[in-house]
């Protein structure tokens, strides 16, 4: 007879992996290959930024003073495009033609924009006086010398890289991430490209789970399928936590005459952790390590709770490996809801959500499903609501915990 799956906390179950999660510590990568991952070291500004003052707008560097009174026209002595390293000095009663990014050349105080003056003949016309400092960038007005942009355990994003490199960043010390395994296991899964039978279905939990860690900066470095069979999941599973710092699984995590993967996970020697979440849908999930900081995550096989599950616990545990800080390994934010919700007395609950978007910003609406088999309605969803089983009918507007499952701005 199987055992009663006993139950832990979602907040207990997360507490427990970070825990047992150690960073796997640092290496250097090319700055192409570190989108994503989380900084063991702090990015400075090599020099001031910007380096010199430079022009805001497409115009005339002048003297203030010349243009107290206008309309009035100065001789033009030149030209600074941005790039250029030319320094034509403006005198009194002289301009110089400048380009956005363009440094501001000695003797200049402000930019005239272009749009208000008239080149003819060597002589710029001005209509309009300009205040000392109009449309200049002062130098180190976005960043002194060894200022700070990006601090250690930042995660990298695509924003990041192109600071990175403006201040000449090629490589960076970044956390290691985990090397990754997934098995999926059922013996009605087939390949998607399969004609299917009424009781088989294609494997879209490997696909999904495998996108899933590549949205968050993750790569699976090998994929495998199993049938229910306990001898063949435990093989592969040995020879993949052999060469992996954490297994993914999806299916055979329940107590069902067909479920072999905890049998199998302790017949590799992993510690089951726990086996069983106070939560719905998605509560037979298990969580296991082996020494060596190694880690097995057993997640349900339908694939709406395939997907809590990794981004509930999985993620949070890859984040912390990767060298996130505790608390910023599972996204979460505060967002009105779009309609009423009447939520119901029991577990933690997670209702898949879709954000919408209007002027006043976000707000998350529910996506009806059919259960947790229902990969029509995940497919819909920008993430889940946490939704506490107190029974209370939620009015539109009222802020709850909304868990994206993409990283957002």
């Amino acid at each position: 007879m199987r055992k009663r799956i006993p139950r832990i906390a979602p907040d207990g179950a997360l507490d427990l992996i970070l825990r047992c999660a150690k960073p796997l510590g640092s290496v250097r990568a090319p700055l192409a290959d570190a989108l994503g991952a989380v900084l063991a070291e702090d990015v400075r500004a090599d020099r001031d930024l910007p380096p010199a003052p430079r022009s805001a707008m497409d115009g005339y560097a002048v003297r203030a003073a010349d243009l107290r009174k206008v309309p009035c026209e100065l001789r033009l002595a030149g030209e600074v495009a941005a790039g250029s390293d030319a320094r034509p000095r403006v005198r009194p009663g002289t301009c110089v033609r400048i380009l956005t990014g363009g440094n501001v050349p000695p003797g200049a105080d402000a930019v005239v924009m272009v749009e208000t003056t008239e080149e003819r003949d060597g002589r710029v016309l001005f209509r309009r006086s300009p205040e000392c400092g109009a449309n200049t960038r002062l130098r180190g007005e976005d960043a002194k010398k060894d200022e700070v942009l990006l601090a250690a355990g930042s995660v990298l994003g695509a924003r990041g890289v192109g600071m990175c490199a403006a201040v000449g960043r090629g490589s960076l010390r970044v956390g290691r991430r985990p090397r990754i395994a997934l098995l999926t296991t059922g013996a009605e899964l087939r390949p998607i490209e399969a004609r299917v039978r009424a009781h088989e279905v294609r494997d879209s939990n490997g696909p999904m789970l495998r996108a899933a860690l590549a949205t968050w900066g993750f790569a699976a470095g090998t994929v495998r399928s199993a049938p229910d069979d306990f001898v063949i999941i435990a093989a592969k599973l040995r020879r993949l936590i052999a060469r992996h710092d954490a297994v993914l699984l999806s299916g055979g995590v329940s107590v069902g005459r067909y479920d072999f993967v905890r049998e199998a996970v302790e017949r590799v020697g992993a510690r089951v952790r726990f086996h069983g979440v106070a939560m719905k849908p998605g509560k037979p999930l298990l969580y296991a390590t082996l020494p060596r900081n190694r880690h097995v995550f057993g997640l349900p096989g339908n694939p709406v709770s395939s997907a809590i599950g990794f981004h509930e616990f999985a993620l949070p545990g890859l984040r912390r490996l990767a060298g996130a800080p505790p608390d910023e390994c599972r996204p979460a934010m505060r967002v009105p809801l779009a309609e009423k919700f009447a939520s119901r007395r029991g577990p933690l609950r997670f209702v898949l959500g879709r954000l919408v978007w209007g002027n006043g910003g976000p707000t998350v609406e529910r996506v009806r499903s059919s259960g947790s088999s229902d990969l029509v309605a995940g497919g819909r969803a920008d993430g889940v609501i946490a939704v506490p089983g107190d029974g209370r009918t939620l009015a539109r507007g009222t802020l709850v915990e909304f868990r994206p499952w993409r990283p957002l701005p």
